[in-house]
């Protein structure tokens, strides 16, 4: 994986705005697909063609071509919703949920997506991936995530009605934004008129 080359995922606001996210780890991509409770709305995770699309868009180079079943959909998507849990329960310096840790840990023990290199010297997947070998990627991420050195750098999106989450792998870690031109832009701006009708 080159995380040079991910340029971060396009994502839409509300108002239909689209800008730039990188949430700065493989897993945390994963949590912009949906999630438990009222994040359930924002599913996209129906069936083995939007595993196979969220991968392209992934930072994981090259894209892997996967055979994903409808099975592993919905393990895909009880990953992700364990994992959203526990990242959340996180950030908050709470416990983390035991029965989401164990669905991490099963997932990460399973195989993961192995590269191979062809004859030409260029990087590819061995064999063909299935989606229980992106969702043992994912979960390893995960597991590098919690337990390195930038886990006290996972952060959610300072702006109240964002709940993105990302892990600040800036130099003074000072990030607060999920996207400087989305929601940095935002508190600009409203920074801006709350100077001017002081002024005023």
């Amino acid at each position: 994986m080159d995380p040079s080359a991910f340029k971060g995922l396009t994502l839409r606001s509300h108002t239909g705005v689209a800008y730039r996210f990188d949430p700065g780890a493989l897993c945390l991509e994963l949590l912009t697909t949906g999630g438990p409770g009222p994040y359930r709305r924002y599913e996209v995770l129906h069936e083995p063609a939007d595993v196979a699309a969220w991968a392209d868009r992934s930072r994981l180079t090259p894209s892997p071509v996967l055979d994903v079943s409808a099975a592993e959909v919905a393990a895909v998507r009880a990953l992700r919703d364990a994992l959203f849990r526990v990242v959340i329960a996180h950030t908050r310096g709470e416990p983390h949920p035991p029965r989401d840790l164990e669905v991490i840990n099963e997932a990460a023990a399973r195989p993961a997506l192995a590269p191979a290199l062809t004859p030409g010297g260029e990087r590819e997947w061995a064999g063909t991936p299935t989606g229980t070998q992106l969702a043992a990627t994912v979960a390893r991420d995960a597991v590098e995530l919690l337990s390195g050195p930038f886990k006290h750098r996972i952060r959610t999106c300072a702006a109240e009605d964002c709940h993105l989450v990302y892990v600040d792998t800036s130099r003074p870690g000072r990030r607060r934004w999920c996207s400087m031109e989305h929601c940095g832009n935002r508190n600009k701006v409203r920074a801006l008129r709350a100077r001017h009708t002081e002024e005023g």
